[in-house]
C-alpha cells in the first residue's frame, strides 16, 4: 500500500469542491466542526485534528479524476496532476509558498498560502484583510518581487519562467494535484532553441513527496 506523505494540502480548495462534488458530505463536515466548536471552544483545534481531513481530499481527487477535467502537466486541463522535481519555499513576504520545476516540454510553477503548509504553525493576526497567496493576483505580485521587479507585468507566463530561475536549494520528487491558472507557449524560445516550451501555472491542492 502507497502511502503519501503531505507537503502542502488546501482544505479551503478542498471543502469549495467537496460542497459541490457531494454536499451531504460537506454538511456532515459543518456539523461536526459546529459540535467540536461547543466542545473546544477553539476551530483550529477542530480542524488541525480532524480524522477525515485527508478524507475529503481523496474524495475530491477520486471525482476530479472520474468526472474532472484532469489532464497533466504537458497537456493540462482545469486540473493537472504530476510527478517530477521540484525546488520549493516561501516567497517575498513568505505569505506564500512557491514550488517551481520543468519537464521536458514544460516549465511549471505552483503557488499557495503558507498557511497550507503542513506543520506550519498557526500565522499572527494581521493588522487588516490579506489576499491569499493561491489567488492569481496576489501569486504574480509575490512572484514578481523574488525577481526583482517593481510588479508583474504583462507577460505572466515570463514572470514564472524568471521566479523558477531564482529558486535554489535542492529539488524534491513531488507529486500534486492543482488547478490550472494560466497556461501557454514560453515566451523566450530563445532559451530552449531545439524544442518548443510551454508554462503552466497553477494553484495545488495538495503537493506531496513521492520518493
Amino acid at each position: 500500500m502507497a502511502f503519501r506523505y503531505y507537503l502542502y494540502v488546501s482544505d479551503t480548495k478542498v471543502d469549495m469542491l467537496l460542497s459541490q462534488i457531494d454536499p451531504k458530505w460537506a454538511r456532515k463536515h459543518v456539523t461536526e466542526v459546529s459540535l467540536g466548536l461547543k466542545m473546544v471552544g477553539a476551530r483550529h483545534s477542530v480542524e488541525s485534528t480532524s480524522p477525515d481531513r485527508f478524507a475529503r481530499l481523496e474524495r475530491v481527487l477520486h471525482h476530479l479524476a472520474d468526472h474532472g477535467d484532469l489532464g497533466d502537466v504537458d497537456e493540462p486541463g482545469q486540473y493537472v496532476h504530476g510527478v517530477l522535481p521540484m525546488q520549493w519555499g516561501p516567497v517575498a513576504d513568505e505569505d506564500t509558498v512557491y514550488f517551481g520545476g520543468h519537464t521536458d516540454r514544460t516549465i511549471v510553477g505552483l503557488g499557495g498560502s503558507t498557511g497550507h503548509v503542513l506543520s506550519t504553525p498557526p500565522a499572527e493576526a494581521t493588522a487588516g484583510p490579506r489576499l491569499s497567496g493561491s489567488l492569481l493576483p496576489t501569486l504574480l505580485h509575490q512572484l514578481a518581487a523574488l525577481t526583482a521587479e517593481d510588479a508583474a507585468g504583462p507577460d505572466a507566463l515570463g514572470t514564472v519562467v524568471r521566479a523558477n530561475s531564482q529558486l535554489r536549494g535542492p529539488a524534491q520528487l513531488v507529486e500534486f494535484v492543482a488547478k490550472r491558472m494560466l497556461h501557454g507557449p514560453c515566451p523566450y524560445p530563445e532559451l530552449y532553441p531545439e524544442r518548443e516550451m510551454s508554462v503552466l501555472l497553477g494553484s495545488p491542492l495538495y503537493v506531496a513527496l513521492a520518493e
